[in-house]
């Protein structure tokens, strides 16, 4: 009897684990365009720490372009982002770095044009 509670109970609390445990997904960037220097704030869905562990700027290329942003803020649907001095000019995508095992890198369908010069 005790064992036929039990399953029901342990299939439950699975699947509640699994609907918490969603793919990070960014939905939009402010401001869209900036400069070296400049504060961008991405907003989308499970992109807090236990979901994001680091967050790039990319060409698409061959990574060698690639920029990791410091994160100033993080929470569940948005991440505060300062634009490196590093990063390259042009139109770049935002990539995430999971916490899942294994880590994926994932490139996100928004995108920061990044001008030249720096932030004043």
């Amino acid at each position: 009897m005790k064992l036929s509670l039990l399953v029901p109970l342990l299939l439950a609390a699975g699947i509640a684990a699994h609907a918490q445990g969603g793919n990070p997904r960014m939905t939009s960037v402010d401001p869209d365009t900036g400069k070296r220097g400049d504060i961008v704030t991405v907003t989308g869905e499970n992109l807090d720490k236990a979901h994001v562990a680091k967050l790039y700027l990319t060409d698409g290329g061959d990574g060698k372009n690639d920029a990791e942003v410091q994160m100033l803020e993080q929470t569940a649907t948005s991440i505060k982002f300062k634009i490196p001095a590093k990063a390259i000019s042009g139109r770049l995508a935002l990539m995430i770095l999971t916490t899942s095992k294994p880590q994926q890198l994932i490139e996100q369908p928004v995108k920061v044009t990044i001008e030249d010069g720096t932030a004043q």
